[in-house]
């Protein structure tokens, strides 16, 4: 027995993909009785976008947030009121460390120590930690496949949404969304337990 199913690809990847990806990964939702849909969004602009798609669908929308400090110390890149908004609309917003991209691993290699002596004795960075790894592995597929991949831990992480759940989580490269996903999620540290079933769509 066999499923055949549509798979759209972006020439290029970008914002202006935006409104067809959210479009794509509802109708992917309604075909297979999902009602759970995972956002991506550092600044709000894909997740405010996705409330008006997603209006009176019954599909519960989890909009995850860059780790606060992931660009400049001490700042969280949705602002409050775009996060109060989204609240009022129903939405879920959580906010944790990017499992992948983030982390005490991540922080060692992107923060190195001032050089305040000799660094003749100390070892360089050799090997990146398993996350880097893993997340440089998705980016193969695509940006998007490793966000979908990494949003769904930590929505599972802070318990937005049940470990072994099927969702659509939908990602893009950098600005507003180019990619969404089916898949089974799982904490992070269960990471094999994640299982990507298929991409509804995705930049070549």
């Amino acid at each position: 027995m066999s499923i055949q199913r549509k798979v759209t690809y972006w020439e290029n990847p970008g914002k202006e993909h935006t409104q067809e990806t959210l479009r794509i990964a509802l109708e992917g939702a309604r075909d297979r009785g999902i009602n759970t849909v995972i956002i991506s969004s550092t600044t709000g602009y894909t997740a405010l976008e996705a409330v008006k798609v997603f209006k009176d669908s019954g599909v519960k929308l989890v909009i995850v947030t860059h780790a606060t400090g992931y660009r400049e110390k001490g700042v969280q890149m949705m602002p409050n009121e775009v996060r109060s908004k989204l609240l009022d609309e129903g939405c879920i917003v959580i906010t944790c460390t990017d499992v992948l991209t983030g982390a005490v691993s991540v922080g060692i290699s992107r923060q190195r120590p001032e050089k305040t002596g000799s660094l003749e004795a100390r070892l360089p960075w050799i090997v990146p930690p398993p996350n880097v790894i893993v997340a440089n592995t998705l980016r193969m597929f695509s940006q998007g496949v490793k966000v979908c991949a990494e949003v769904a831990m930590m929505a599972v992480d802070c318990n937005a949404v049940p470990s072994g759940s099927r969702l659509i989580v939908v990602a893009g490269s950098h600005a507003g969304a180019d990619t969404a996903m089916v898949l089974e999620a799982a904490e992070s540290s269960r990471i094999r337990d994640l299982k990507l079933h298929e991409i509804l769509c995705k930049p070549l």
